[in-house]
């Protein structure tokens, strides 16, 4: 693949992605519209983004690429067991982490059930599986696999890797200090899931982990950070007010902790492949 080739396809990608977010987004608005209840319209949200950017995204790889899905990472659908273990561990290790180690008080948001079931539809469907699916089919999926075929292995993991972190602080109000930590954290986010795709040998194995990964973190029932979080059920509310433990303002998924989790397990995936013989 020609190196104009591999740019134009990871930015059709993204676009991708955003397209098929605002279709998705703009139809459950039709039926908020229609009084279908918000919670049902955050799922078919959800369901929308998710299948849509996989549709667009075939079409794109195998009309205009010309190329096999597969060669993408986006094979038959199938996850490896040690990598839906992970998953789950990741996640709950993080937080329970923080809920045993480190002071803090619970305080609830106060919603109501209908409130409630509107926050974790969202949470669960939409910011959990439909985007990290997405993410990971667009960012280790298409672009990954552009990087590799136009250069090698190492710039197909760092360089979507960094632009993965940076993409999370565009547009945000965050202060140097903070920004800095939602670099290296996402950069080092989008190395152990592409890690990940790697072994794996597709998305859907760095797709469970990252889905997982998005519902407990960010999924709307339990939130950590310094303050309140009224857009989840109930908030951890750390004494501590170390940029290092807190994330500072992205949130603990920019912490020194969570950063450790994703070292961790991009080993992890590192010796697997090594183990196999499957480093390339």
């Amino acid at each position: 693949m020609r190196t104009k080739k591999a740019i134009r396809t990871s930015f059709a990608a993204i676009f991708i992605l955003i397209i098929a977010q605002m279709i998705a987004q703009s139809i459950a608005s039709l039926f908020a519209v229609m009084k279908l209840p918000s919670g049902i319209c955050n799922i078919i949200a959800g369901i929308l983004y998710l299948g849509l950017t996989y549709l667009i995204l075939q079409l794109f790889i195998c009309k205009i690429i010309k190329l096999p899905i597969s060669g993408f990472g986006m094979p038959k659908l199938g996850m490896k067991i040690r990598w839906i273990v992970i998953a789950v561990l990741l996640p709950f290790v993080i937080k329970g982490s923080y809920l045993f180690l480190f002071d803090g008080k619970y305080v609830s948001s106060n919603m109501n059930e209908q409130q409630i079931f509107n926050t974790l539809s969202a949470g669960i469907a939409f910011s959990g599986i439909a985007t990290g699916f997405v993410e990971e089919m667009v960012f280790r999926g298409v672009i990954l696999n552009a990087f590799k075929k136009r250069w090698n292995i190492k710039a197909a993991v760092v360089v979507p890797s960094m632009l993965f972190g940076i993409v999370h602080v565009l547009g945000q109000d965050f202060s140097i200090g903070s920004s800095l930590f939602v670099v290296i954290a996402g950069t080092m986010a989008g190395i152990m899931f592409s890690m990940i795709a790697i072994e794996g040998g597709s998305v859907w194995n760095s797709g469970i982990v990252h889905a997982v990964w998005n519902i407990v973190m960010i999924g709307g029932g339990l939130a950590i950070g310094e303050k309140m979080d009224q857009y989840s059920v109930m908030t951890y509310v750390l004494h501590s007010k170390d940029i290092a433990i807190t994330g500072g303002a992205f949130g603990i998924e920019a912490s020194v902790i969570s950063l450790s989790g994703y070292i961790i397990v991009a080993g992890i995936a590192f010796f697997m492949m090594k183990s196999s013989k499957n480093l390339v």
